[in-house]
């Protein structure tokens, strides 16, 4: 899908703030301590490339995917680091990411000898780099077991393999209680009890983790998501432990500005009647666009006002209730700051019974990313 860029409506991209938060989360880790950047889902909707390329600039140790393509995409850019794909890649694909030196998870013994004899059929020259998973109780992939764990890091010793990383991913670590967390965390000296030479990245830390348990865990590596985009992984249960700056707006224009009479509805099936004169403005976004059809009755920032909306939003438009006579092309915000006024992918998520991470990785293609740096410009 092609980015309409010919409508005055930006997903805005702050470089300056991406900058801050990885910084920040440098500033609080152990000296000689690695970060990974977590930039698959198109860098949580922000633009994959172009944030990896601040990333590389801030000397991150490497970059964490979902996909093996977004791997591609990193490596088609120039980016030389650490590519790290997260899920389980099919075998059968495995001989790409050698001969590219992407990184690939591994949970299971199964999987390393049917690469053992892929690798051989068709002479794969490069080593995988393989980062073992281990599930200690996020239930989502990965190693379950000591005894099959161990089989693993021989295997990973043969030929085929540089036995990079290992890592494992928390469940709970976003909540004030510990329980499940301590819990997982016994699992994962369990594992590490039997690793007699340790690879070079031991990861377990997210982002929830380097903020509030990175005196906890024993590992060298955070991967870096949700906190590098400037969101609470928390939501509100947890406060960030560093100051955490918004990287991602939503900046519309009005399209079309008029004066609604007493008794006149708006949109779809006439949810929303006028009981008094009043100024509605037009703006050219809707849920095509990822800003959810169960938004309809909150609100937008216009010069710093709240404005609310009215009557559904429809798949390309919605309608909001100006304070006063406004001209076409007025600015409304549908994230982010407008004079003191803030709406945040934690306040939209609350309204949409659903978590900041979904807001931010909505936001379709059809959206035309800027980006800008507002500490270059202060």
């Amino acid at each position: 899908m092609n980015s309409a860029r010919l409508r005055n409506t930006n997903v805005v991209v702050d470089l300056g703030a991406l900058r801050h938060n990885i910084r920040a989360q440098k500033a609080a880790l152990p000296a000689g301590s690695h970060i990974f950047g977590v930039v698959k889902a198109d860098a949580y909707g922000n633009g994959m490339t172009q944030v990896a390329h601040v990333l590389s600039e801030e000397g991150v140790a490497g970059f964490c995917v979902a996909l093996l393509d977004e791997g591609f995409t990193l490596r088609n850019a120039g980016l030389q680091e650490t590519i790290l794909v997260l899920g389980i890649t099919p075998v059968q694909y495995a001989p790409l990411a050698a001969e590219n030196g992407i990184s690939l998870t591994v949970g299971s013994v199964d999987w390393l000898k049917e690469y053992q004899q892929v690798a051989q059929t068709n002479h794969v020259r490069q080593p995988l780099k393989v980062h073992l998973g281990l599930d200690t109780g996020m239930g989502r992939i990965g190693f379950q077991d000591v005894t099959e764990f161990k089989q693993a890091l021989q295997l990973v010793q043969t030929p085929e393999f540089e036995f990079e990383g290992i890592f494992t991913h928390f469940a709970t670590v976003d909540s004030a209680d510990k329980t499940y967390f301590e819990h997982q965390l016994t699992k994962w000296k369990q594992f590490l009890a039997v690793v007699d030479h340790r690879p070079r990245y031991v990861h377990m830390a997210n982002s929830a983790t380097g903020l509030w348990h990175q005196q906890d865990i024993e590992s060298n590596t955070v991967r870096m998501g949700i906190s590098l985009y400037g969101c609470n992984p928390s939501g509100r249960e947890l406060q960030p432990s560093f100051e955490l700056q918004p990287v991602t707006s939503l900046i519309t224009h009005a399209t079309f500005v008029k004066k609604l009479h007493r008794g006149e509805s708006v949109s779809y099936g006439a949810t929303y009647t006028a009981q008094q004169d009043e100024w509605v403005a037009t703006l050219p976004v809707g849920y095509a666009d990822g800003y959810r059809r169960e938004l309809t009755g909150y609100h937008v920032l216009v010069n710093g006002q709240v404005c609310d909306i009215l009557g559904r939003i429809c798949m390309d438009q919605m309608m909001i209730r100006l304070p006063h006579q406004m001209p076409v092309g007025t600015e409304a915000v549908l994230l982010g700051r407008s004079g003191d006024q803030e709406i945040t992918a934690t306040d939209l998520a609350d309204q949409l019974g659903t978590i900041n991470y979904e807001v931010l990785t909505g936001f379709g293609d059809r959206l035309a990313r800027k980006y800008i740096d507002c500490q270059e410009e202060e």
